[in-house]
């Protein structure tokens, strides 16, 4: 097996795909270059043992600078997880292995990387179809499986989420075009961080997610306690769950959640004045806002949007 089977062989085999994976085994390369193989994964550990020592967004641009991409791969490649420690010490005996039988050439590993970041920047958008046979609702949920399947092809990046927040900020953007709605990028997401929701507006805060948890009921009702009115946004399956929770957090009958095909769906028809003549040009402009947003917002060029 040549070096270059052997790596795609290793790639397939642990999908590494993600633009965190990718970030890791670029600069893993690199740290390899530096201090030779064989490799003790110890030494790319920070003191406290839970994270790569030296992995940051900045350290990855600069190795990409070296070959002319200028791209942002990944803002936050420096958060390392238990998968991203699992994956460093996985491909480091997998280097260590290749060395032993003699096929390890670093520079044009690395440089192989480099390529699959290519590949990862080329990567195809989504496709929104455009079918008149269908339902409003019917359309924006095929897109939402789009991004599913690849989360699930892709373990350990959460494009659902993402296509969802940004679904829900184009629809608000085209529904109120006089208010000025702040953007943020998916990675740092209401629920992870000190932002009272994914979209202020007014009084009203904004939660957009996939999967409804009891940190996110706590952040409704600390909305509530601030004088503030939560609305969560959700998949139609997440629904049940979320409104269960809200029962249990008692804040049942003080917010709202709200399917989100049917809330974006409802917003199309309004925004074509219910024409038929209206309703692509609605949708073509849903996903040209859409993909605005993720220029401003995010790295990864394949969460955009075409219209099909």
């Amino acid at each position: 097996m040549t070096l270059e089977q052997s790596l795609r062989h290793y790639q397939k085999d642990k999908r590494l795909k993600s633009k965190g994976q990718l970030a890791t085994m670029l600069y893993v390369s690199r740290k390899a270059r530096t201090l030779g193989l064989p490799l003790d994964p110890s030494l790319l550990l920070t003191s406290k043992q839970g994270q790569i020592n030296g992995l940051s967004k900045r350290a990855v641009q600069a190795i990409l600078a070296e070959y002319g991409e200028t791209r942002v791969l990944a803002e936050e490649c420096g958060r390392t997880s238990r998968g991203s420690l699992g994956n460093m010490q996985d491909y480091v005996a997998f280097l260590n292995d290749i060395h032993a039988k003699g096929l390890a050439d670093l520079s044009k590993i690395e440089a192989w990387w480099v390529e699959r970041i290519r590949d990862f920047f080329a990567a195809k958008p989504f496709k929104l179809k455009y079918d008149t046979s269908k339902s409003f609702r019917g359309i924006i949920r095929d897109l939402l499986q789009q991004a599913e399947k690849r989360q699930k092809d892709n373990p350990g990046t959460m494009y659902a989420g993402a296509v969802l927040q940004h679904l829900v900020g184009a629809k608000l953007t085209l529904a109120l075009p006089e208010t000025s709605i702040a953007m943020n990028g998916f990675s740092v997401a209401d629920a992870v961080s000190d932002r009272s929701g994914d979209f202020v507006i007014e009084d009203v805060v904004v939660h957009v997610t996939t999967a409804p948890s009891e940190a996110l009921m706590r952040k409704c009702a600390a909305n509530l306690q601030a004088g503030l009115r939560p609305l969560i946004v959700t998949t139609y399956r997440s629904v049940p769950a979320a409104e269960s929770l809200a029962e249990i957090q008692g804040i049942a009958d003080r917010l709202d959640v709200l399917d989100a095909e049917q809330f974006i769906a409802a917003n199309i028809y309004e925004l074509s004045g219910f024409q038929a003549m209206r309703r692509k040009p609605t949708f073509d402009k849903l996903a040209e806002t859409y993909n605005a947003i993720v220029d401003r917002c995010e790295t990864d060029a394949s969460l955009k949007i075409a219209v099909d």
